[in-house]
């Protein structure tokens, strides 16, 4: 008997088409049933309206998103610090669906599903974060979208990281990697450094080694120096590994040549 798919002659207990085209198509299925879940998984993520932000959002919404700024000279005072933290926040709450934080972040899951003061209260506090960060925040848990610049995107990156949105995070450090320069990749260095952003370490590092000549004479270096020193180890490190790698292949090349 003849397959109906490609023609070939099969068994007849195949059944109407030949083992490769059914294990083909078996391929297949599997794929578009991963592709609906994704779907679905999209609609989930808009299925509640996204709140208008402001105050009279309020009453639609089942929690209130709080920014609590770091205390300005502070200092690390743990008395100033505790006193900023009780201090009633002096800007608009910012109103969301606790089923859409839930869904998006393993960590607001686990603080909405539990017994938890947030829970109960409805009142959340994000602290060390402005309002226009958490509101950029929230917004991108409702539609996936986020207007970056390069401030905002480290911004959102920190928060990210924080809640264990993983393509927020994801879409941040692909934006700050795509801006990096010889101005900002020691900046971009330590940063990366501090949040695990692999891809921005890896571009802020090549910029580095491809400047070594001026690096020492940057503010930004000489603040790395006293903040953090064993970056610059690492930076050094790195060049010197480059440059025994470079030393390497050409020798090999030599080799090949004679």
């Amino acid at each position: 008997m003849w397959c109906q798919s490609c023609k070939e002659e099969y068994e007849e207990e195949d059944a109407g088409t030949c083992k490769e085209c059914y294990e083909e198509a078996s391929e297949t299925e599997e794929e578009l049933k991963r592709e609906i879940e994704d779907l679905r998984s999209r609609l989930h993520f808009l299925r509640l309206p996204s709140p208008t932000l402001d105050a009279a959002s309020a009453p639609h919404a089942d929690l209130l998103l709080h920014a609590i700024s770091s205390c300005s000279g502070a200092g690390g005072d743990g008395d100033a610090a505790a006193a900023a933290a009780a201090r009633a926040p002096d800007t608009p709450a910012v109103p969301a669906h606790r089923v859409i934080l839930a869904s998006r972040s393993p960590v607001f899951r686990a603080m909405l599903e539990n017994e938890m003061e947030e829970s109960r209260s409805g009142i959340i506090k994000i602290y060390d974060v402005s309002y226009d960060v958490l509101r950029a925040f929230v917004h991108y848990m409702y539609t996936a979208e986020a207007l970056l610049d390069e401030q905002m995107a480290s911004d959102l990156l920190v928060l990210a990281e924080k809640y264990e949105v993983k393509h927020l995070k994801a879409y941040c450090e692909k934006f700050i990697t795509s801006k990096v320069n010889n101005d900002n990749a020691i900046t971009h260095y330590a940063f990366a450094h501090r949040h695990s952003a692999k891809q921005l370490l890896e571009a802020s590092l090549s910029v580095l080694m491809d400047n070594m000549s001026t690096l020492a004479d940057r503010e930004e270096y000489k603040e790395l120096v006293e903040k953090d020193p064993r970056l610059i180890v690492e930076i050094y490190e790195a060049y010197l590994n480059r440059q025994v790698n470079t030393a390497a292949e050409k020798d090999t090349d030599c080799s090949c040549r004679k």
